[in-house]
């Protein structure tokens, strides 16, 4: 394993910008509620562990889009990501920042990491194993205000289905 610190090589930075995407993709998964999103980011082999669900990562893909609807939307941030590749494997940390409005004009924010265990395979990383831990969550009373912040009003807004306008941007 190179030092804390270590500059990478090319072929490196590569493999952590890849898995950088992969990351962010799961994210924009959820938050566009797109089953082919996520499962683009794991292997069809791949294993969750979500604490009230642990099993097959494409299943959970498949149903989680029907869930995330019960939101008016979420938004999923990710930050701190460390990676330690090891050849064709990599794992991985990464700090979540997860936001949910709930239609009943509330809040649910929920802090935590993903761990993952990355798999490349030819020239491609995807997730192999990812466990959510959850650091805390909390939740409040819609804060929306626009009556008081009206230069936002004319802003798009985000949706969890095809006509969210990052869907033209990126298909």
């Amino acid at each position: 394993m190179a030092e804390v610190g270590q500059v990478p090589n090319l072929e490196e930075m590569a493999d952590r910008l890849a898995i950088i995407e992969i990351i962010h993709t799961y994210a924009r998964g959820v938050d566009r509620a797109d089953a082919e999103i996520l499962k683009s980011a794991c292997w069809e082999d791949s294993e969750l562990d979500y604490g009230g669900y642990k099993g097959p990562a494409h299943p959970f893909c498949d149903a989680l889009p029907n869930g995330l609807r019960n939101f008016v939307n979420t938004q999923h941030q990710i930050s701190n990501t460390l990676i330690r590749i090891e050849g064709s494997e990599a794992n991985v940390e990464s700090y979540l920042t997860a936001h949910h409005r709930r239609p009943d004009d509330t809040e649910m924010t929920y802090i935590g990491r993903y761990l993952d265990r990355m798999e490349k395979r030819g020239d491609v990383w995807k997730i192999k194993y990812r466990q959510i831990v959850m650091t805390w969550h909390q939740d409040a009373a819609m804060s929306e205000d626009f009556d008081n912040n009206q230069s936002l009003v004319p802003i798009s807004r985000a949706t969890h289905d095809p006509d969210d306008p990052s869907f033209e941007y990126l298909g």
